[in-house]
């Protein structure tokens, strides 16, 4: 492992993050903090608790999982694309460095990106609802997994965009929607049958309930399937892009 190369890129990707620190953190408070402002009054009003826990401590998960994936997948999706649109992919892939050490790069900054953003919104939510994480080497192990897997996830996006609208679609019209419909802010136990049964289709159910039950203790699917679902997706996306630099899939082109 050539880990000068490593980060070398890494660090150049964190560097330009922090071009725009204020916005990457002042957003995800903002956008928080407008989220219990809406969903802790308008329905937190009707709904006092969910399996137990406060509405307000309820969304807490699904609210740190939403910023997670979106950022992730953009975050990787875009640290890939930049490289292939200006032409210097070429210089990449013609230096003494393998495929592994560019994924592990370009992944890790993403990772390490969303996961900063996961944390300042945890913090604040702190502020607006009582926190108890039950399981917090859980929380964390989640955490960092699901990062990854869709920071892999958006390095593929990345690869496969040729433009920049082809850039933003996959996070704009599946994966949030995909979130949002997975349990972020209610329980699938509360939807009728039918609905419950289409619901476990959505990879994101798994996703959050594994991290909710991080925080509370209680989950709408086993902690097991929980974890082997995001495992099964983190092998596959490493399996696509093996796939994609064994080919040159859009490297070259």
């Amino acid at each position: 492992m050539n880990y000068r190369a490593v980060w070398a890129i890494y660090k150049v990707e964190m560097l330009r993050s922090l071009r725009t620190i204020l916005q990457s953190v002042v957003s995800p408070v903002i956008s928080t903090s407008l989220y219990f402002v809406v969903f802790g009054a308008a329905i937190g009003s009707r709904i006092s608790e969910v399996n137990g826990v406060s509405y307000g401590a309820f969304i807490v998960p699904g609210l740190i999982m939403l910023s997670l994936l979106t950022q992730s997948v953009s975050n990787a999706a875009f640290g890939i694309y930049f490289p292939k649109f200006v032409g210097t992919i070429f210089e990449l892939l013609s230096a003494p460095i393998s495929y592994l050490e560019i994924v592990t790069a370009f992944v890790g900054a993403a990772a390490t990106k969303s996961i900063v953003i996961g944390l300042i919104i945890l913090a604040t939510a702190a502020l607006f609802v009582p926190l108890h994480i039950e399981h917090p080497v859980w929380m964390v192990a989640f955490l960092v997994l699901t990062a990854v897997t869709f920071s892999l996830f958006g390095f593929i996006i990345g690869i496969w965009a040729g433009s920049f609208e082809q850039l933003q679609l996959v996070p704009l019209l599946i994966v949030t929607p995909l979130t949002f419909l997975g349990g972020s802010f209610y329980s699938i136990d509360m939807l009728p049958g039918i609905w419950r049964t289409i619901t476990l289709f959505n990879p994101v159910v798994y996703l959050v309930s594994g991290f909710r039950w991080a925080f509370f203790g209680t989950a709408d699917v086993s902690i097991g399937i929980s974890l082997g679902m995001t495992l099964t997706f983190l092998v596959a996306c490493i399996a696509v892009i093996a796939w994609i630099f064994k080919t040159g899939y859009r490297l070259r082109t």
